[in-house]
């Protein structure tokens, strides 16, 4: 049975037992604990904290789910994934143990004529929480487990919670045996590879405190008022089992992309175990960056960005340990993985199919990033092996190893490998205990994100007193409210007196709260003798409004009514930058083609940023086209229209959704001019798009691997942008007696003769320090058998005419002579410092690079270089004759050693 096939029939059967169906949310959820969705439950949280009511109390989905917390373990077994699906039933209030667990048992072993997946009841196995007698007692006695195959675990193995304090319970794991070939008999307690997991039924029923872990036990206060079923059944391990096979690694979505990597490596996956763990973490990995860049998460240095980029060089890195370099455009990996990717589950997610241009350009951008990276950290590899004879070891410090790998992204096997063909050894221990001091890092900056969803227990609390604020933000810019709550760095307060900033909360409000990229709004709220100015607008839980504020005059009290007052320019201001956004995103698309779509926004009033994915800077022509394309859109006034309807029906009438964003299942759908730019979004906009003004683009510029950002002024502010840009244009032309039309053409002349003035300068200078050289370099001092040069350079030479004369004086003293020259010359406060050898001076022993290495300290300065010629440069103009100095006494050393 293929994993389509698995998926369908589990949502079949809860259809038909009237679950609601639920699509599988974005990765991308707006969750301050969580990165990505790494459980299928994830999305219902609100449901289960009560901060949303559910469609329905009885819900069915096929969740993705990505969990990172161990990448580097990927592979290394057959049962553990980074990217995983987990086919889920909830109730919410309705039933309870008494139809999860016979829910369960009757899909697991019915046969496959009857919808089932047609598993053997004798080769399952139950485990349950230690005093749950009502879960042991279901599975015996309604569904017939034998009391030998049911096993009671601790807390650590079958009990659930948040990890916060909230709703827990005690849960219960349904394991299949593959059989003594797999391990030793005697259930999951005894042996959990012969023994897997297939699906785990939590029972929702408590409430736990804030203290407490899974090893030392939970805190639990009390009884849920309405108890909850959360169940997860791993569908790749459920394809392992039912396709016969040995590992989540060769089922039908997973062999695909192991496939494609072999056609590409020539290494045959179980040829040995270290290539079969390469393979899976490249199978594994490449499918779970297509997932996350199809969610719309771009390659970066931080966040979701950052864990991108690192599966995806860990997929190309284990790509050339297993013999495919990407030397050459031809030889590249990632994108016939992600083809391979998309080949794989497309039937299952055909928005795969339908973005996968988008996904593998990005996909491959990034490899021809890292690849570059890779020549840089080889290059900085060899230069700190190159340092080691002076250090009087052959071990490569930790710290070096780990500098190639966090800061340049350098991967370590690869820096054992080249390592091992150097001669030498790495301080492996002293990399280790760095990268776990980064985990450590990292775990407390993840405790911090979940310490943060306590942060919002207060909002939730007043979201179960007093439930949703009424926003009225789309209906106009005032309104009467009564203040349900004043908070002071989230306490309670009863009064917030003049000068204070604090959170107010309103029973209703029209205040447009920041979300979807655009800007709160700004205004006020006017009491019986208070005045409250509004700083910013937050939703600190979903359907809760939180204002910022200041007040301005009297005193804010608890229970006060306030008129909410919307500043009506800053609201046209914010209307007309949304709008503008939508126009220039449509524009892109119009004249770069339907691949430039927007990868994130903002606005706020008078201006816009738009990101979007494409490779490389827009050209002048581009950016004029771009901005002509805009502004006749705004000429036509076209039609704005807003409409609500499910997201299925959006997506239909080809509605762009902004990737990375979560949508519930109806939606707002914002058209300008029809279909021309056709888009959900829940901002606020102008009613016809000649109220946007004109629009001018000031900017366009990278901000990461394919995506590129264009930044506009609108409406006033672009009328007073271009009259900025006219009166730049005026004066120019009123200095250089040209008409604006002949400006471009005029300034290009001077700016042609003025670098051919230069040019002859230099050359003049060239010339008259090549009849100087003598003069400049002096006689030199004799040491030994070598003869040593140190110089300063007259003034107004810089680093590069330096060089130039360093070169001239090698020449100068002629082959015969064993000598060094150091020069040093200050340009502009900073002092450049190079050294040089002759033929015979290396025969010798003499090393410009050592030289200058004993210089540089005297001027702060860094550089390097070979024996024949090194250069570097310093800050500490005051230490030149000092490094000159150190540069002499090195080689006195050296010869008198």
């Amino acid at each position: 049975m293929d994993s389509a096939e698995i998926r369908s029939r589990f949502l079949r059967f809860f259809q038909a037992r009237d679950h609601h169906l639920v699509p599988s949310s974005s990765l991308l959820l707006d969750d301050p604990t969580l990165l990505f969705v790494n459980a299928g439950m994830v999305p219902f949280k609100p449901y289960f904290l009560g901060e949303a009511t559910p469609p329905h109390p009885r819900l069915t989905s096929v969740q993705k789910c990505l969990r990172t917390l161990d990448i580097e373990d990927v592979g290394k077994d057959t049962r553990h994934a980074s990217f995983f699906q987990m086919c889920g039933n909830f109730s919410l209030g309705d039933y309870f143990k008494e139809k999860a667990i016979p829910y369960a048992w009757e899909l697991l072993t019915s046969s496959l004529e009857d919808g089932g997946y047609g598993l053997d009841p004798d080769r399952l196995w139950i485990t349950v929480y230690l005093d749950d007698d009502e879960a042991a007692d279901i599975w015996h006695h309604q569904v017939g487990v034998p009391l030998e195959r049911i096993q009671r675990m601790g807390m650590a193995d079958n009990y659930w919670s948040m990890g916060v304090a909230g709703p827990c319970g005690p849960d219960s794991e349904i394991f299949y045996d593959r059989g003594p070939e797999y391990g030793r008999e005697g259930g999951p307690a005894v042996d959990d590879s012969r023994y897997i997991e297939v699906w785990n039924l939590v029972f929702m029923q408590n409430l736990r405190g804030p203290s407490g872990d899974y090893k030392d036990g939970f805190e639990i206060i009390g009884e849920l008022p309405h108890k909850n079923i959360d169940t997860g059944m791993g569908l790749e391990r459920l394809a392992c089992i039912l396709q016969g096979v040995d590992n989540i690694y060769e089922i039908d979505t997973t062999r695909i992309i192991l496939q494609r990597a072999t056609e590409l490596t020539g290494i045959h996956y179980g040829a040995d175990h270290e290539s079969d763990v390469r393979l899976r973490v490249v199978a594994d990995h490449t499918r779970a960056c297509t997932f996350i860049i199809g969610d719309g998460v771009t390659p970066g240095n931080d966040g979701r960005g950052y864990v991108l980029r690192r599966l995806l060089r860990r997929v190309i890195r284990n790509m050339r340990l297993l013999g495919a370099d990407g030397s050459e455009r031809s030889d590249r990996v990632i994108g016939p993985l992600v083809d391979a990717a998309i080949e794989a589950m497309g039937p299952q997610y055909p928005e795969l199919v339908a973005d996968a241009a988008r996904i593998r350009h990005l996909a491959e951008a990034e490899e021809v990033a890292f690849l570059l990276t890779l020549s840089k950290g080889t290059t900085l590899f060899e230069s700190a092996v190159a340092d080691l004879p002076a250090t009087g070891t052959r071990v490569l410090p930790g710290a070096a190893a780990f500098a190639l790998h966090d800061t340049y992204g350098f991967p370590i096997d690869l820096t054992l490998e080249m390592a091992a063909e150097a001669g030498v050894a790495v301080d492996e221990d002293g990399f280790r205990e760095l990268m776990r001091e980064q985990r450590t890092r990292a775990r407390l900056d993840a405790q911090a994100r979940k310490a943060g969803l306590a942060d919002n227990a207060v909002y939730r609390e007043l979201f179960e007193r007093d439930g949703a604020t009424e926003w009225l933000a789309y209906e106009g810019l005032d309104t009467s409210a009564h203040v349900l709550a004043l908070l002071q760095d989230l306490t309670p307060v009863p009064t917030l007196s003049e000068g204070q900033i604090g959170t107010v909360v309103l029973d209703r409000t029209t205040f447009y709260a920041e979300s979807g990229g655009q800007h709160a709004d700004a205004g006020s709220l006017v009491g019986d003798g208070v005045e409250v100015e509004v700083l910013d607008v937050q939703r600190p839980v979903k359907g809760l409004v939180a204002h910022q504020v200041r007040v301005t005059k009297g005193e804010l009290v608890t229970g006060a009514e306030v008129e909410a007052r919307v500043d009506p320019l800053w609201r046209l201001q914010a209307r007309q930058a949304h709008s503008g956004t939508h126009v220039i995103h449509a524009a892109l698309r119009e004249v770069l083609g339907p691949d430039a779509l927007q990868a994130g926004s903002f606005n706020r009033p008078g201006y816009l940023r738009l990101d979007f994915s494409w490779s490389k800077a827009l050209n002048r022509r581009a950016r004029a086209d771009i901005e002509a394309v805009t502004n006749r859109a705004v000429r036509d006034d076209l039609p704005v229209r807003v409409d609500y309807m499910t997201l299925a029906q959006a997506k239909e009438a080809g509605a762009l959704a902004l990737f990375g964003e979560t949508y519930g299942e109806t939606v707002r759908v914002v058209e300008i001019g029809g279909p021309w730019s056709r888009e959900l979004c829940g901002g606020t906009h102008v009613s016809g798009s000649a109220q946007i003004g004109p629009l001018a683009v000031t900017g366009e510029s990278s901000i990461g691997s394919g995506i590129r950002r264009i930044e506009a002024v609108v409406g006033l502010p672009a009328y007073e942008y271009l009259a900025r840009e006219r009166d730049i244009v005026d004066r120019m032309a009123e200095l250089l007696k040209a008409r604006p039309d002949e400006l471009a053409h005029r300034v290009e002349s001077m700016v042609t003769r003025l670098k051919d003035a230069e040019r002859e300068l230099a050359r003049l200078r060239s010339a008259q320090l090549t009849a100087d050289i003598g003069g400049i370099i002096g006689t030199g001092v004799e040491v030994g058998a070598v003869r040593i040069w140190t110089f300063r350079a007259p003034a107004g030479v810089d680093a590069g005419a330096l060089r130039e004369l360093v070169t001239k004086g090698r020449s100068f003293v002629g082959a015969g002579v064993p000598a060094l020259l150091v020069g040093a010359a200050v340009s502009e406060g900073k002092v450049a410092l190079v050294a040089a050898t002759n033929d015979a001076g290396r025969s010798h022993g003499l090393s410009a690079g050592s030289a200058l290495k004993a210089a540089l300290p005297a001027v702060s300065g860094r550089g390097g270089g070979k024996d024949d010629m090194a250069q570097g440069g310093g800050t500490d103009t005051n230490g030149v004759d000092a490094a000159l100095a150190a540069a002499l006494r090195s080689v006195q050393d050296t010869v008198r050693t």
